[in-house]
């Protein structure tokens, strides 16, 4: 099956299983054109068409459960007419942002729209062109693509990024392996280049996390998961919450949006 074989597959399963034909096609949009960006076979990245699809609709139609009301703590990211340009290309234009500690915001757009620059800027990998960005000093960054090292093993990863934060490395391989089980994974003497696109990503959310951040940067971090996986995420997420931190999360399910506090939907042409 060729990669416009698998988009037509999803597109086609999406609607068997009661998905909006528009959203249907949405979904295998946004889903074929992620696998064309990262130079893989989309069955590759998401795994066989008819089983993604099947995830998909799964979690639109899984119920979460509500956020309870909370105290908000402090400001973590404030976005003030946040804009980035590519030479004569504008990504973002005018973007503002206020999320506290205790909160939940999610960015949505069409494929093209900016999202994973945003949170490059928001993590401070990409310098805007404008505005301003104010950050907590502990960020936790999960991006879509290029987050782990294919030749390092997990507990390798875990060291290495706990070095950084300053653990010990019996400590942050403790951390990190206590940190998968709350994502259904438990990781074992594999380097991450041999590893599913899902297990990837979880790895990815774990080292996002590792230190305790105030906030946690997630663009789509649920690509390659199966349900279980999929409402696991969720609920780390309102774990973060509940703990204080405040999370920005990338979404193309629309589902997504009537757990969150804030929703950022962006405008734009193209996205690199």
């Amino acid at each position: 099956m060729n990669a416009a074989e698998w988009h037509a597959a999803c597109d086609r399963r999406l609607a068997e299983l009661g998905v909006d034909p528009r959203e249907a096609r949405r979904l295998a949009d946004d889903s074929a054109a992620e696998a064309l960006a990262s130079g893989l076979h989309p069955a590759e990245l998401f795994g066989p068409a008819t089983a993604y699809a099947t995830s998909l609709a799964s979690a639109a139609r899984q119920p979460l459960a509500a956020p309870l009301a909370r105290a908000r703590g402090p400001v973590v990211l404030r976005l003030a007419g946040v804009t980035k340009r590519y030479r004569r290309r504008e990504v973002l234009r005018g973007v503002d942002l206020v999320l506290r500690g205790g909160e939940v915001a999610a960015v949505v757009g069409a494929n093209g729209s900016g999202k994973s620059t945003l949170l490059g800027v928001c993590a401070g990998s990409v310098k805007a062109s404008g505005g301003t960005v104010e950050r907590a000093a502990r960020i936790g960054y999960a991006p879509q693509q290029h987050g782990v090292a294919p030749y390092l093993t997990p507990d390798e990863h875990f060291r290495l990024f706990g070095a950084v934060h300053g653990m010990g490395a019996r400590k942050a391989v403790a951390t990190g392996t206590r940190l998968a089980a709350g994502l259904g994974w438990r990781p074992r003497d594999t380097v991450a280049g041999k590893l599913s696109g899902g297990t990837q990503q979880k790895l990815n959310v774990v080292l996002g996390e590792l230190d305790r951040p105030d906030l946690i940067l997630l663009d789509e971090p649920y690509q390659g998961f199966d349900q279980d996986s999929y409402l696991d995420l969720w609920a780390q997420v309102y774990a973060w919450r509940d703990a204080g931190a405040g999370v920005l999360v990338v979404t193309h399910l629309l589902h997504d949006l009537d757990k969150v506090d804030h929703v950022l939907e962006l405008q734009g042409s193209e996205d690199r």
